[in-house]
């Protein structure tokens, strides 16, 4: 068990909720992978590991995990929202609009627009979003043939 999946379990017994097997390996399959995964995509991992387990109960974790703070909804227009367990470091997405696929990119001077909207304006500032749409390397080689 890496050190944020044992960090995250912390967290989550602190607010009192109880730890099953398939809320581990959901939790632990969020926090391994950085493909910022659609609920389908997780159920679709894991449901060889878990045959009992249905689209509804990821859906209910991710419910769980993103009440708890431990994960993020990115929706962005599309049909499924994607889950990102990154919310330590700030950072921004880059879209592919061919496949979809979620990147994380960072972009320091972004957090001097909180700063700027906060003195210009007098805003208590609760958070930014940003998004970057384009087409991936691997939709780009592909479309290339």
């Amino acid at each position: 068990m890496t050190q944020r999946v044992e960090k995250a379990v912390e967290i989550l017994k602190h607010t009192g909720v109880r730890m099953t097997p398939q809320r581990h390996a959901i939790l632990a399959y969020l926090l391994d992978t950085m493909s910022h995964p659609t609920a389908d995509e997780i159920y679709k991992a894991l449901e060889g590991q878990f045959p009992n387990m249905s689209v509804a109960t990821v859906y209910n974790n991710l419910r769980v995990f993103k009440d708890a703070g431990l994960v993020r909804e990115l929706t962005y227009g599309d049909a499924s929202s994607r889950f990102d367990a990154n919310i330590v470091e700030d950072h921004y997405h880059a879209i592919c609009s061919e496949c979809g696929a979620v990147h994380d990119f960072h972009f320091p001077a972004l957090t001097e627009v909180e700063k700027a909207a906060s003195q210009d304006v007098g805003f208590k500032v609760t958070g930014h979003r940003m998004e970057v749409y384009g087409i991936c390397e691997d939709c780009q080689k592909q479309s290339s043939h």
